[in-house]
């Protein structure tokens, strides 16, 4: 991972020119040790208070970490800061799905989502402000990229979910980088935040609980799974190329069998596996051909197949396929030994879905989408 920005927190504490609050959040342990070490010359044990108060007791402001030195709480709460989000919004939907809304410094707006289920808590968390990627079934998509989230705006939607849980006595037992964004389009700070995640001294999440998904950007899927050891999602989302470019235009970049290739080539551990996500849209993708071609680009790459189906927003040419469609699909697939789930449409009432997050400003769709969805609207209609 790129240390740049460690290096410059702590060359701005030694010179003292410290022109923005440093975000404390966006540090590994390790990293936070050599920054408080290094920039303020503490005891290494100093930092490794202040880590257990940033994720063990989720200290809200440096006046709660009572076991540190008045003297470096005020050092610290003129130098840095421990929350990088604003609490915007929460919003509830009748099967118990909550989302929440976080404002940046900037202003920009960016969601993630709490979703309960009968064995285990998920959040969905966004890496992105919008996205660039441009998959003309998603509403974010229709925001464009406005920049990446930095790794302490990842990590504080986790913390705050985990403290919303806790007060009603439940805990976020799964993570998926399934919200607003690309990302591995925002590599670096999301395979830190994955550290910072997983690190046993803080949050203590599992790897195998946390799930990164991309539409397929090959050359960053080798690098993170080189360098990362949490689990991979891919978005299908088509059978073949001619469908995927329709909706994706990342497959112009890299194919289908570009893509799969890469898969196949990858060091998989023992028993671990690929996740496909595959948004089903009525008459385009719901087909059993499409289903006996999934099967066929999937050979030979160990897998599990999620099948979502679309949900809906404004102003968009698809529609979500029949209960029969659906569940044809997923029989035709169980029958062949492929193993393959319906993810169960949660918190649509309050645009807290899938593929439904983010607020696009009104006619201000990217002019490649809107070509993109013009055409689609002729195809389908």
């Amino acid at each position: 991972m790129n240390r740049t920005h460690l290096d410059e927190a702590i060359n701005a504490l030694r010179t003292g020119e410290v022109h923005q609050p440093i975000d404390l959040k966006g540090f590994t342990g390790a990293e936070l040790r050599e920054l408080l070490t290094e920039g303020l010359g503490e005891k290494a044990f100093r930092a490794n208070q202040v880590y257990e108060w940033l994720y063990i007791h989720r200290a809200e402001s440096f006046d709660d970490m009572t076991n540190l030195a008045k003297s470096l709480r005020n050092v610290l709460s003129e130098v840095a800061r421990v929350s990088a989000l604003k609490s915007k919004g929460v919003f509830a939907s009748d099967d118990g799905t909550t989302k929440f809304t976080f404002e940046c410094d900037d202003g920009a707006v960016v969601e993630s989502v709490f979703i309960p289920f009968d064995t285990h808590n998920s959040l969905c968390i966004s890496s992105q402000v919008g996205c660039a990627m441009g998959c003309t079934f998603c509403y974010t998509a229709k925001m464009g990229l406005s920049r990446h989230l930095s790794t302490a705006e990842i990590v504080e939607q986790v913390v705050r979910a985990r403290a919303f849980a806790a007060e009603r006595g439940e805990n976020v037992t799964n993570i998926v980088f399934m919200g607003m964004g690309e990302p591995l389009h925002n590599l670096d700070n999301v395979m830190r935040a994955c550290a910072i995640l997983t690190d046993n001294e803080g949050l203590d999440f599992s790897r195998r609980r946390i799930t990164v998904s991309t539409s397929g950007l090959v050359p960053q899927i080798e690098t993170f799974m080189a360098e990362s050891n949490v689990q991979l999602a891919v978005s299908l989302n088509a059978s073949n190329d001619i469908q995927r470019s329709k909706i994706m235009p990342i497959n112009d970049r890299y194919d289908l069998e570009t893509l799969m290739t890469c898969l196949r080539e990858l060091p998989l551990e023992k028993r671990q596996r690929i996740t496909f996500e595959y948004v089903m849209l009525k008459g385009f993708n719901d087909s059993l051909e499409d289903a006996k071609r999934v099967i066929e680009l999937t050979r030979g790459i160990p897998c599990k197949i999620n099948l979502i189906p679309f949900n809906p927003h404004p102003n968009t040419p698809f529609d979500t396929p029949s209960e029969d469609a659906i569940n044809a699909f997923q029989q035709y697939l169980v029958e062949r030994e492929v193993s393959c789930f319906r993810r169960r449409t949660r918190g649509s009432d309050s645009m807290a879905a899938c593929g439904q997050l983010g607020e696009p400003s009104k006619g201000k769709v990217p002019r490649h989408l809107r070509k993109r969805l013009e055409n689609l609207h002729i195809e389908l209609g």
